[in-house]
């Protein structure tokens, strides 16, 4: 585990032994919990903390989501309290008295913010619930005078799928069903299509579908950070992936290039984690620069390097579009990728990042979705 991941995971449990301790005292706020106390001191710290003993229950069957939750509830809640107690003192002001005539704060009255700060939680996560588990067809439109051998090339692709995660392998073979359904000429998986949590089962159904999946041009993958296992608990060996993968006729790619039709490269590049990666300048270095060039590589961060490089698409997946708009907002602002969603032009290199197929561990989108992509390639007269 490196340190970044170190950090992040001390980070969580620090924030949710903290947030933990606030929403108790806040739940003891609600004017029902004071009437069922009774007006008791101790009642009230008693029922108080059922709601966060509710949550404990939940962070049983799935600890990660509910740390989730209750950090975001606990920095709305505290965000809500700093706008809330800004309010009522414009208020104060404005009377010319300075003392708190918010309802908010007495003893008989509804504790508003609370029950808004709820409210909004359950929408946003309930939104957050959708998004994730609902997936979309995003389309693209990309134009070369190179020569394609055809007027357009249409490309499926779909990173981050995490098998296991949102949906199991039936799950996958009925998304997998409607990506068919758009008709590609050529299959792309640029990483993470499984992970320490895929089952056996799980992996080898969702290969399976994978081979039911015909295009004229093939189907081929690059591994991403997760699909070799990172803390070795999962109950297949890479061996195992591989042998499915290539019994699906899914064609493996680690920094190689083939060339399809005689029309157009397919170059797969190894993940950035892997210590002995080629630079792409070098594995393009032996190619046909006058056709037209396709990358996979995982993660959306060696823009600058690849750019130079020149090829003509890069397709990458990773941060799940940022998953949900705080965590986007800080990613982009530490510059955790070179890009987080969508596409970008540099020099003569479009670069695509899809927000994934899935999630990994966190069930929640907010600010992007779930997707697979349609990449049109279109061949402009010269």
């Amino acid at each position: 585990m490196n340190t970044m991941w170190i950090i992040i995971i001390s980070g969580m449990i620090l924030g949710a032994v903290f947030s933990v301790f606030f929403l108790w005292s806040r739940f003891c706020r609600f004017r029902i919990v004071k009437r069922l106390s009774g007006g008791r001191r101790w009642a009230v710290i008693i029922i108080g903390f059922v709601p966060v003993a509710i949550l404990g229950f939940f962070a049983y069957l799935n600890l990660v989501n509910t740390v989730v939750i209750i950090v975001y509830l606990c920095i709305y809640w505290i965000v809500a309290e700093c706008l809330a107690a800004i309010v009522r003192t414009v208020r104060g002001k404005r009377n010319g008295q300075g003392e708190n005539d918010s309802k908010d704060q007495s003893p008989e009255g509804p504790y508003w913010t609370g029950i808004i700060v709820l409210c909004f939680a359950i929408c946003y996560f309930s939104v957050g619930w959708y998004l994730a588990h609902h997936v979309r067809q995003t389309d693209y439109t990309v134009r070369t005078e190179k020569n394609l051998g055809t007027d357009s090339l249409k490309i499926a692709f779909f990173a981050d799928s995490h098998i296991g995660a949102l949906f199991d392998g039936k799950g996958f073979a009925r998304r997998l069903e409607a990506i068919r359904s758009a008709s590609p000429d050529i299959l792309l998986i640029p990483g993470d299509f499984v992970d320490d949590a895929t089952t056996k089962e799980d992996m080898i159904a969702s290969c399976q579908a994978l081979a039911g999946f015909d295009c004229p041009y093939g189907k081929y993958f690059v591994y991403g950070n997760h699909d070799t296992g990172n803390y070795g608990f999962r109950h297949f060996t890479v061996s195992d992936l591989v042998n499915e993968l290539e019994k699906a006729g899914v064609v493996i790619l680690e920094d190689e290039a083939l060339l399809i039709n005689d029309s157009f490269y397919l170059i797969g590049r190894k993940d950035r984690t892997v210590v002995d990666r080629m630079p792409l300048e070098d594995i393009m270095s032996k190619l046909d620069r006058s056709k037209y060039m396709i990358v996979m590589d995982h993660q959306p961060n060696d823009y600058q390097a690849e750019a130079k490089a020149g090829p003509d698409l890069v397709l990458s997946g990773h941060t799940h579009g940022g998953q949900m708009i705080e965590m986007k907002l800080v990613s982009e602002l530490i510059k955790a990728n070179d890009r987080t969603y969508g596409m970008e032009q540099r020099d003569n290199t479009v670069f695509l990042v899809t927000s994934g197929i899935a999630d990994w561990a966190i069930k929640f989108k907010t600010g992007t979705e779930s997707e697979y992509c349609i990449v049109n390639v279109v061949q402009e007269d010269h």
